[in-house]
């Protein structure tokens, strides 16, 4: 993997993350990856796994977010990107605030197989002070 393969296998990541359904997950991930969205956490394990964890996490294909990212390092096989996600506060139909507006930064470690598809995926996230957040837990 090189620099440009990590940054492409991350747009490819954002338009997933905004596509619906998970199919697109087999483009992105081996059958068999791990992804764990936190140090500690207990992975998911295989598409499946990782398919339900991404249903539960998100609110939908139409999130209004930002997501910016920077390649930090890229070894062989495994890159590390530090990513930044600001999700802008939603309102419900009557006009009340439904979500906050949040903001985390990442560091994400993608390892990748000779095809391009991520064999384990491991989130470090990070929020500003006074501000909840907390990983997926793994299964």
């Amino acid at each position: 993997m090189d620099r440009a393969e990590l940054s492409g296998w991350i747009e490819r990541y954002e338009r997933a993350w905004r596509t619906a359904g998970t199919e697109v997950l087999a483009e992105l991930f081996t059958h068999d990856a791990d992804y764990s969205t936190a140090p500690y956490e207990t992975a998911h394990v295989g598409l499946q796994a990782i398919a339900e964890m991404w249903e539960e996490e998100r609110s939908g294909p139409d999130e209004d977010f930002e997501m910016t990212s920077e390649i930090v390092a890229v070894d062989g096989n495994v890159g590390v990107a530090r990513v930044t996600v600001l999700y802008r506060a939603q309102a419900d139909r009557e006009g009340r605030l439904h979500r906050q507006q949040k903001e985390y930064r990442d560091l994400w470690i993608v390892e990748v197989d000779g095809a391009g598809l991520c064999t384990h995926f491991e989130e470090w996230p990070f929020w500003p002070p006074g501000q909840e957040g907390a990983p997926a837990a793994g299964a």
